[in-house]
């Protein structure tokens, strides 16, 4: 590769809020959007939202000229929502369904029949790597009483650690979507301390839109106002982040965000304000930083948001496994009746009442059941997500303790050495 090699990347993002039958004036908004990003021609436009297969295959044929490359990720019951819209063939592409993603038996909220995932598509740039990841986390619902805040720590730690694992062959790395997570929320921090990756809005020099780049804001009239409530400006919920390897460096040139309205209609697209970054890549030499000896291992920002995470995860498992308690108690008492009943039926007693009791006595059954099928299923998910987070909580203070084997890049994944010295 060229030692003056540069490369300028423009991607857009969006949440499109495309329910069927539900979504207001979906049918037109996905006709605008198509009609702007045609006009706009961006390298890459990473959506969410898109329910609808008829709506992906609907942009699809009319994004066709534009972005001959196109991909819908399926997930779930419903599906994962998440598309993706390339000017330049994609060479591959993949797919990670979150292990945790709310409760099936919150039908209002839905998120569990979504099937949430994180998309991953490969792109080749002119001999430049491109790993491009779109997501869409769990939903808050409730700032105050979060209930999904254990899951959404989950995911946001799937989500580095997919991206960690799969990006070791990246020369740039792209994540676009909607996390449901304010900047300083506790997954955001840990994806971003995990990862490495930048944020577009704090990093370029040159944004326009949206006030401190919300992108929920009250002058969306699909916004609803009382939910923003506490947040006068909005909320800034959707990111476009970004990394390159040694031997590149790259930056956001411009960030632009819609501030409530279609830039050319005047309505806008979706409850959500698309993101559309302009990213310059370049060659870089490789640097080498020295190894941090300043501060203590404890007082790292990598330990610190891992201690949090773990100490939420605590708490969510001992809810969990009370939960799968509670329920297995109410599994047994619903036996202890079932076998009452069946004998009392078969001794010929009040046969009228048994038969009539039979029935909720299984219903009872059967949910206590399921409910405890699910919530010990989300403890060993919790678990599972908890003794990863040990695991790196102890390497990274290993690493973080000063002395000559000590190694703090392995810990933080940043993939350097062989790749750069190959380009």
């Amino acid at each position: 590769m060229k030692p003056n090699f540069s490369l300028r990347l423009r991607v857009f993002n969006l949440n499109c809020w495309g329910i069927p039958y539900l979504s207001k004036r979906r049918g037109d908004r996905m006709k605008r959007l198509g009609d702007f990003l045609n006009m706009e021609s961006f390298d890459l436009a990473l959506l969410q939202e898109v329910w609808s297969e008829q709506d992906f295959q609907y942009l699809k044929q009319k994004l066709l000229p534009t972005y001959p490359s196109a991909h819908y990720f399926r997930s779930g019951i419903i599906g994962s929502g998440l598309c993706v819209f390339s000017k330049h063939p994609i060479q591959e592409f993949t797919q990670h369904v979150y292990t945790l993603n709310g409760y099936p038996y919150m039908i209002h909220h839905g998120d569990w029949f979504c099937g949430k995932a994180v998309g991953l598509l490969v792109l080749h740039l002119s001999g430049l790597v491109l790993n491009a990841y779109v997501t869409h986390l769990h939903a808050e619902y409730n700032r105050q009483k979060d209930i999904y805040l254990a899951h959404r720590v989950v995911q946001a730690w799937e989500l580095a650690h997919f991206i960690h694992h799969t990006s070791k062959k990246a020369d740039v790395v792209l994540l676009c979507g909607d996390l449901n997570l304010h900047p300083k929320d506790l997954g955001c921090r840990l994806l971003k301390e995990w990862t490495g990756l930048q944020d577009a809005y704090l990093e370029t020099r040159d944004f326009k839109g949206s006030e401190e780049g919300c992108t929920m804001v009250p002058e969306n009239c699909y916004v609803n106002r009382k939910e923003l409530h506490p947040f006068s400006c909005g909320i800034r919920i959707d990111y476009v982040l970004y990394k390159a390897v040694s031997g590149f460096c790259i930056s956001c040139k411009t960030l632009k965000t819609t501030t409530g309205l279609d830039p050319h209609s005047g309505s806008p697209l979706s409850d959500h304000e698309a993101l559309m970054a302009t990213l310059c890549v370049r060659h870089s030499p490789p640097q080498h930083s020295p190894s941090s000896t300043h501060g203590t291992a404890e007082n790292s920002p990598l330990v610190v948001v891992l201690r949090e995470a773990l100490t939420e995860l605590d708490q969510a498992v001992a809810q969990a496994h009370w939960w799968a308690t509670f329920a297995g108690y109410v599994i047994g008492l619903g036996l202890l009746l079932l076998a009452v009943l069946c004998t009392l039926a078969a001794g010929g007693g009040v046969t009228e009442v048994a038969i009539l009791l039979w029935t909720p006595s299984v219903g009872l059954l059967l949910g206590a059941g399921a409910i405890y099928t699910f919530h010990m299923q989300e403890a060993k998910g919790l678990c599972k997500a908890r003794a990863e987070l040990q695991h790196v909580l102890g390497r990274a203070r290993e690493a973080q303790d000063p002395g000559p084997e000590s190694q703090p890049a392995l810990i933080l994944g940043h993939q350097e050495g062989s790749r750069a010295e190959d380009q």
